[in-house]
């Protein structure tokens, strides 16, 4: 068991709807069923529960399948990371600034640079941003 990875949102979606599923996002899923521990900021839970609502109002999935969706992820464990909120001003907002990255997602990357951890985010500008900043990406 590896020490585990920070998930944004792209990622949590992408355990719970196929179609945005990649076999990355699956085996990264298949290593939190087997006890890797995934870290995330408490944001992640508002954005992966938006974007499900987003996709069930868009006729892309079922209330059912949201529903599932919804239960599934509640029950994989995240590790949350309470302290990134206090950074949204200083650490959080430079990160953005410098990568030209929104702050939703420099929340990300301050939480993979301050625990160490790799980064699984199917965002392309947050990748890029990951590896200019010294932090393995997973997806």
């Amino acid at each position: 068991m590896t020490a585990g990875f920070v998930a944004d949102s792209s990622v949590g979606v992408a355990w719970v709807v196929p179609s945005q599923a990649t076999e990355a996002s699956n085996r990264l899923r298949d290593d939190i069923e087997f006890g890797t521990p995934f870290t995330v900021p408490g944001l992640w839970f508002f954005e992966v529960a938006n974007t499900l609502l987003l996709l069930t109002r868009r006729g892309k999935i079922s209330d059912k399948e949201s529903s599932l969706a919804r239960r599934h992820l509640s029950h994989l464990g995240a590790v949350v990371d309470e302290e990134g909120s206090r950074l949204a001003f200083g650490e959080i907002s430079e990160l953005a600034e410098k990568h030209a990255l929104s702050v939703y997602d420099a929340v990300y990357l301050e939480l993979s640079m301050r625990k160490g951890l790799p980064l699984a985010s199917r965002d392309a500008a947050l990748n890029k941003a990951a590896k200019a900043s010294g932090i393995k990406t997973l997806v």
